[in-house]
């Protein structure tokens, strides 16, 4: 169990904290994570790593020269806020672009990718790219569905390596996409691990078995078997994954036996001797083996077998120079310390420029917006709470609450600086996230930041570009979410809203409540559907005879923007 700490809620702070300052050479502290400490030549795509803490040295570990040029550190295995990845972002950003790193978890793409939208939004070309080796989570040809384990480090450093050469950020994801689909895991678990302050593991194995398959977290595997000899692990970890090798593969391999935590390095070299004899007898070159933790869940009992496919363009980037603070092979050669004072708290959105006078009239009627839709939610949040309650936790209705009252109060003291609508509606999606936290929330705090990012704050005023904007809140929540008409989502509502928008011929405020109308019936049939993504998914049957929260919800808030159009 975690047994060295103070105060439970802080642990992760304080770890992130210690970590930099026992690196100083290598690792800077910013709000939301670190950044290198060493200086980076402007022109080069920077590489943000993150997730949930706990998992060291993923992901702060692998922040230095040659690798990420900065890492995310959310709560423990929780996702970092859009704020904390904004953050990280922001310092780390050299000018050619920022691709976010992670592995397939839905909080992380929720929260990575508001964090995108709002730097996007600011002309940042920002991409999230997503790991997912894990074979246990998805069938072979669900392969892009899967989560991301230990996968990580080899994607990751494959892609530093791309981007430390100078390649442009297009050139970078391909080399992104080829080391995703070209690594592959699986792991088993012998006992679940402790978080801080607890006196309980997460999770139980039962003595003398073994959890095939079991995630980071504990997330489910594939079965439970007889935990036998290192030899029958070996053979369970190397079968799988050579039947699940890519196409075209090849037969040149790096393998990474990665330990969970608890497991001693003398149990993986153990198994490793026997991995390395079944590789080989399979026809297979190894090439750099690692033996050792690289991602690891607190003290998790258990291991993963990882395995990289290599190729001409995977190989020599695995192999370039690195320097880490976890990692490290070859030479960077001389570095200088950027000694550059970076935040330590929430950047909060600031008018950099006024808005031009149409803009700022568009800023003023959406802080009016805003206002009719708190009031309009705090009225809805019992209804709501209960819609929600029926497949899900119950907290639809003041996390919503919550959320539009912060994006309100924001909204009116920048807008009251003279902001533009962009710059407005991108402080308000900004604190309606943080305030509401959860899936709503960055959903939210996403449809604020597109549709800011439509208007803009030097545009004169056109009731086409509110069509525009409305589309890309949809876009928004689609990349983001994943979900599409007929899961039973805030889709369901807000993408017949957009076509009965954009078909409609009349002026702006009739085609609005036109399209109001048309999401209210969608939002109505939800009644009908089972819930297929979210956490409604489990309890998809219940949610039958129930409207859709997220759908109610979303007529709720177009239906208050009604009065402020023209």
């Amino acid at each position: 169990m975690t047994r060295l700490v103070n105060n439970p809620d802080d642990f992760p702070a304080q770890a992130v904290a210690g970590l930099a300052s026992a690196f100083p050479i290598y690792l800077k502290p910013v709000f939301g994570g670190v950044v290198r400490a060493t200086r980076t030549a402007p022109g080069k795509v920077s590489l943000v790593v993150g997730g949930g803490s706990g998992h060291y040295p993923a992901f702060a570990g692998w922040v230095g020269q040659g690798f990420a040029d900065g890492a995310v550190c959310g709560n423990i295995f929780s996702s970092p806020s859009a704020a904390q990845a904004y953050s990280v972002c922001k310092a780390a950003d050299r000018g050619a672009g920022i691709l976010i790193g992670f592995g397939n978890y839905a909080g992380d793409v929720l929260h990575f990718g508001q964090a995108a939208e709002r730097l996007k939004s600011e002309g940042i070309d920002t991409r999230c790219v997503l790991v997912t080796d894990d074979i246990a989570s998805a069938p072979a040809d669900e392969h892009l569905k899967r989560r991301g384990i230990a996968g990580d480090l080899p994607v990751f450093k494959v892609t530093a390596a791309a981007c430390e050469a100078g390649l442009r950020i297009d050139e970078v994801v391909e080399v992104f996409n080829r080391a995703n689909d070209r690594t592959r895991s699986f792991g088993v678990a012998f006992d679940g691990c402790t978080l801080p302050g607890a006196t309980e593991p997460l999770f139980h194995v039962e003595p003398g078995t073994m959890g095939v398959g079991l995630g980071i977290h504990g997330e489910p595997g594939i079965h439970d078997a007889e935990l036998g000899t290192a030899d029958d692990v070996a053979r369970l970890l190397v079968d799988g994954l050579l039947a699940d090798r890519p196409q075209d593969a090849g037969t040149r391999v790096v393998p990474i036996v990665n330990g969970l935590g608890a497991t001693k390095y003398e149990e993986l070299f153990v198994v490793w001797n026997n991995i390395r004899a079944r590789l080989v007898d399979a026809g297979l070159e190894i090439v750099d083996p690692q033996v050792g933790e690289f991602v690891t869940s607190l003290d998790m009992a258990g291991l993963s077998l990882t395995l990289v496919w290599l190729d001409d363009v995977i190989e020599p980037l695995w192999l370039a120079p690195c320097d880490t603070p976890a990692y490290r092979r070859g030479s960077v050669g001389a570095v200088e310390l950027d000694d550059t004072e970076l935040p330590q708290e929430a950047e909060a959105v600031t008018v950099t420029a006024e808005g031009s006078p149409d803009s700022r009239k568009i800023a003023a009627a959406a802080v009016g917006a805003l206002e009719a839709i708190s009031a309009v939610l705090a009225e809805s949040q019992a209804e709501l709470g209960r819609l929600d309650s029926v497949a899900g936790d119950g907290d639809h209705g003041i996390g919503m609450t919550r959320g539009a009252a912060a994006a309100a109060k924001e909204a009116a003291a920048v807008a009251g600086q003279d902001a533009g609508a962009s710059t407005t509606l991108n402080a308000a999606g900004t604190a309606w996230s943080a305030s509401a936290g959860g899936t709503s929330g960055a959903l939210w705090g996403a449809v604020l930041t597109a549709f800011g990012a439509a208007l803009r704050d030097d545009a004169p005023y056109d009731p086409a570009r509110v069509v525009e904007a409305a589309r890309a809140c949809l876009d928004a929540v689609q990349r983001l979410g994943g979900a599409k008409v007929g899961d039973k989502t805030m889709i369901d509502a807000m993408a017949p809203f957009v076509e009965a928008l954009a078909s409609s011929d009349k002026p702006l405020p009739e085609a609005w409540q036109a399209a109001v109308a048309a999401a209210d019936d969608a939002a109505q049939a939800t009644a009908e559907i089972v819930a297929k993504v979210g956490r409604a998914r489990p309890l998809g049957d219940k949610s039958l005879g129930t409207p859709d929260p997220g759908a109610v919800s979303f007529v709720e808030v177009a239906r208050a923007v009604s009065g402020f159009l023209r």
